[in-house]
């Protein structure tokens, strides 16, 4: 075991290259660090001395261009074993939806960073690839099956669910997808979620975020505290993403939507000794 690892063997360590400033990268990496031990990693030439194993590489991107096949290729090298992951700000998430991809690495939106890195740690600690441990010329059906997987408990019995949406296709939608994965639906409602929720977890598909959207996320959180409630919003903004959190939403979700981000929102699969994916701080 090396001097690293002492401070705290029985938590994963993931190493943070690059970026970790403005409010999303912050945020982030904050959020992160309730999961498992970061070591922050100030640039690529930083990583080679550093004697310890990640289980996954996460780099901070604030800007379109800010990583180079050779940087990826550096760290591949460095640690070939974990995954590299692109934590990408609101500034890359166009192009993470139109345009190419880094070349093998797993693109994550910063605020679902949390949520789908629970699953993966789940994943990893049964044994399993999960999608960051599958060959990129994988099929994309093979990596949706593996993804969809994850929504499953890990226990015998289902999360019990309420599930809200702005539009009675995308409410049948989810709240299907949702039941076929094992959890108890227990409400269904088109619009706004009412206040007197009777489930465990709420999913609610807000649509956009705004500020009547975000004083209703208000009032749920003061009528029911104990309430966990996933935010669904189309394009997440720090602003309105970080506000949610702020009111009380236990993780903020874009589209289109991650069976893995989902499911590790809904605590349905974490493995034992993580706490729920971190709020603002």
């Amino acid at each position: 075991m090396t001097p690293n690892h002492a401070a705290s063997d029985s938590r994963p360590a993931v190493a943070w290259v690059g970026a970790a400033h403005g409010p999303e990268l912050e945020w982030a990496r904050a959020a992160v660090a309730e999961l498992v031990d970061v070591r922050d990693v100030p640039d690529v030439d930083a990583a080679e001395p550093m004697p310890f194993w990640p289980a996954f590489v996460l780099l901070g991107s604030d800007a379109s261009a800010c990583w180079q096949l050779a940087d990826l290729t550096t760290l591949a090298r460095r640690w070939p074993l974990a995954p590299l992951v692109s934590v990408a700000t609101s500034l890359v998430e166009g192009r993470r939806r139109s345009g190419p991809a880094l070349p093998a690495t797993e693109e994550v939106p910063w605020s679902e960073l949390p949520a789908r890195l629970a699953t993966w740690l789940a994943v990893r600690a049964a044994d399993r690839p999960g999608t960051p441990g599958l060959p990129a010329t994988a099929r994309r059906e093979d990596r949706m099956l593996e993804a969809v997987a994850a929504l499953a408990p890990a226990g015998p019995a289902g999360i019990r669910l309420s599930v809200a949406a702005q539009r009675p296709l995308d409410l049948d939608g989810l709240a299907d997808l949702l039941a076929a994965a094992g959890h108890e639906v227990v409400r269904r409602s088109c619009g706004r979620p009412p206040l007197d929720e009777p489930a465990d977890v709420l999913v609610w598909d807000a649509g956009t975020l705004d500020s009547s959207q975000l004083a209703w996320l208000g009032l749920l959180t003061a009528n029911r505290p104990g309430l966990r409630i996933v935010v669904i919003d189309s394009f997440p903004r720090s602003d309105t993403a970080l506000a949610a959190l702020r009111a009380g939403a236990a993780a903020v979700i874009g589209r289109p939507i991650a069976p893995e981000s989902l499911a590790g929102a809904l605590g349905a699969d974490r493995p034992t000794g993580l706490g729920p994916p971190g709020r603002s701080h």
